[in-house]
């Protein structure tokens, strides 16, 4: 089988990552696979992982016919069987390459809300019980495929000295560790609270947060760290910038915090896990708060921002005074992860979606409804950005989830 793979952007996350890392699993079981997207630094990782990748224009409009039908000659020229967009613009283009096309098309949505205006045809692949249930009503198809994760070369034992000497991270303090873009959608609230809180605990307690991204709201995360500097009276907040390898900061830490794919990746290092939400949620993963996060993913709304500071630092302290909780917990996340997120698992399953997909085309009666809701979407967002309230990643900014 022929997939080009077209995820969403080519800068680092979590919905970016699990494409590449899927596509290239599913190379392994001996397909042939491209990846196709604009100049960015995860190109280096596509081709890193034995993908071809191939390149669009970074000013195009999205979507756009334009690419639409590059899309549908590619298909053609290279014989592609399915062509596979991650959120909804390269989902959309997807549908409308494979009409005309010779290519099925498949549409992963990892955001916290599918897209309305998807086609009812079109197969989608979302990453949570909670989210799959929403969205099946009035749609053909709407598979579950967790977030894989790489056991094999997300592992304990990862080597961390390098990592430690480029920011200077001493040993001793309880490394907190967060990977995460620096955006305001799902992640800016539970980071700086995260930041206000081990500000104050640094002054008591012998802890240090790191956080490993970057995005627009790094100056915001900057001018917050001071500030937890300067209450700690020590260096308590480190921010190592985007990284391409993310695994030294995983391996390094001692607690690690986050959300979706980042929080799976960070259970496979053994690590115990304080999962992020919004509105003041977090709670630590434990047999007990299993299920939660199996149905509703690894994310949660709180009962408001308040809550979240004395939420944190209940766990922050509990997690730093039981070094055997810490082993317990991990040992437990990294065989929860291997047993159920396997990458090699997620990769059969993705196969044999896109030969159901080679099988069922998506109907052409749901394409001017379609066209209708992309118009629809767009003139809200050009009418929300004059008033100033758009959201970057439009259907992250209302998540779903429920404590």
């Amino acid at each position: 089988m022929r997939v080009l793979v077209y995820p969403h952007a080519m800068e680092v996350g979590g919905s970016q990552l699990n494409a590449v890392e899927l596509a290239a699993a599913v190379q392994r079981l001996g397909h042939r696979v491209g990846v196709i997207g604009e100049p960015g630094p995860l190109v280096e990782y596509v081709t890193g992982a034995g993908l071809e990748h191939l390149p669009l224009d970074p000013a195009r409009r999205r979507p756009s016919a334009g690419t639409v039908r590059l899309l549908r000659e590619l298909a053609a020229t290279r014989g592609l069987d399915v062509i596979h967009g991650y959120e909804w613009p390269p989902g959309v283009e997807a549908f409308y390459a494979g009409l005309r096309g010779p290519a099925a098309a498949v549409c992963t949505v990892m955001s916290m809300a599918v897209a309305p205006f998807l086609p009812p045809s079109l197969p989608l692949v979302v990453g949570t019980r909670e989210i799959q249930r929403q969205a099946s009503p009035g749609r053909r198809r709407v598979h579950l495929i967790e977030p894989p994760v790489d056991v094999e070369a997300n592992a304990p034992g990862h080597p961390v000295d390098g990592f430690r000497r480029e920011f200077g991270l001493e040993p001793g303090p309880l490394d907190i560790v967060v990977v995460c873009r620096l955006v305001a959608e799902l992640k800016l609230e539970g980071l700086l609270t995260a930041i206000d809180v081990v500000g104050r605990l640094a002054a008591e307690l012998d802890l240090r947060l790191i956080v490993a991204g970057d995005g627009p709201a790094r100056d915001q995360v900057e001018r917050r760290a001071a500030a937890a500097d300067a209450a700690a009276g020590r260096r308590a907040v480190v921010l190592t910038g985007q990284l391409l390898d993310p695994r030294p900061a995983y391996a390094a830490a001692d607690v690690c915090l986050g959300m979706g794919g980042s929080a799976l990746r960070s259970l496979a290092f053994a690590k115990p896990l304080v999962v992020q939400g919004e509105r003041g949620f977090f709670e630590l993963l434990t047999p007990d708060t299993e299920h939660l996060f199996l149905a509703q993913g690894w994310y949660g709304l709180g009962l408001g921002p308040e809550d979240g500071a004395p939420r944190l630092e209940a766990l922050l302290r509990r997690l730093h005074a039981d070094p055997g909780l810490r082993a317990r917990l991990g040992e437990y996340g990294r065989r929860l992860v291997a047993d159920r997120f396997s990458l090699d698992r997620a990769a059969r399953v993705q196969v044999e979606i896109y030969q159901q997909a080679v099988d069922e085309r998506p109907a052409a009666r749901d394409a001017l409804g379609t066209a209708a809701g992309v118009l629809g979407h767009k003139l809200r967002r050009r009418y929300a950005r004059l008033r100033g309230t758009h959201a970057r990643d439009d259907f992250n900014a209302v998540a779903k989830g429920r404590r």
